[in-house]
């Protein structure tokens, strides 16, 4: 699933004519680089949740078949939140544990060992990829230790906005209703149900117009620094 249903405040004036994940970088809108990735790792079947110009998304990816993929959506009338939207998603997800992208982040992780972790989730409510903390969050989200999510003190690092889930975690859930992830995943982490790992490539949090254009600075062809990109 690529979380797609945000209406990017910080990005307008950007963002009042075009949908966030539609935003470009590098030549293509920030949706299509995560489509093409999972695409390449195999993931056939993508749901992607909408609500601000939604329609817009829609009408740019379509069933998904240009990418050799399946795309399903799951609209919203107005935005659900991460949880909210995941769980309002559930009946397209179906009952095995799934992946979770953000559409305004953008990652050079390969899906392919995220999405083999899957299995792992049979006790499990969810893995987090964690990133070093970036600039703007020098606080970080949790700790990291033995492959698992804590919250206990000591370093921590930035959840990245990726991650895997077990459709149980959300199932609680009213469906329809806006709920944030964090009180879920602090929940599942005390409970000590939560893997994580520790991903070191290229991701930025593209929250901001000035972001935005760094990342599409890195990814011009003649730039040697999205090599690994």
């Amino acid at each position: 699933m690529i979380l797609a249903a945000g209406r990017g405040e910080r990005m307008r004036p950007l963002t009042d004519t075009c949908p966030k994940p539609l935003l470009a970088a590098g030549g293509a809108p920030l949706i299509v680089h995560h489509l093409r990735r999972l695409a390449a790792a195999g993931i056939d079947e993508v749901v992607i949740n909408h609500a601000h110009l939604g329609q817009m998304i829609e009408a740019a990816l379509g069933d998904g078949s240009t990418f050799g993929l399946r795309i399903r959506y799951s609209p919203e009338a107005t935005a659900l939140e991460t949880a909210g939207g995941i769980r309002q998603a559930l009946p397209l997800l179906g009952e095995a544990p799934f992946l979770v992208v953000n559409g305004d982040v953008f990652c050079d992780i390969d899906f392919t060992a995220l999405a083999k972790r899957a299995a792992t989730l049979a006790t499990d409510r969810a893995h987090l990829v964690l990133v070093p903390n970036p600039a703007h969050h020098p606080a970080g989200d949790f700790h990291l230790h033995g492959g698992r999510a804590s919250l206990s003190d000591g370093e921590r690092l930035t959840f990245s906005g990726i991650g895997l889930y077990h459709p149980d975690m959300f199932a609680s859930l009213p469906p329809g209703l806006a709920a944030p992830l964090g009180p879920l995943l602090r929940q599942a982490i005390g409970a000590g149900q939560v893997g994580a790992e520790r991903f070191d490539g290229l991701w930025m949090d593209i929250g901001t117009p000035e972001r935005l254009a760094e990342l599409d600075a890195r990814l011009r062809p003649n730039n040697p620094a999205n090599a690994q990109s």
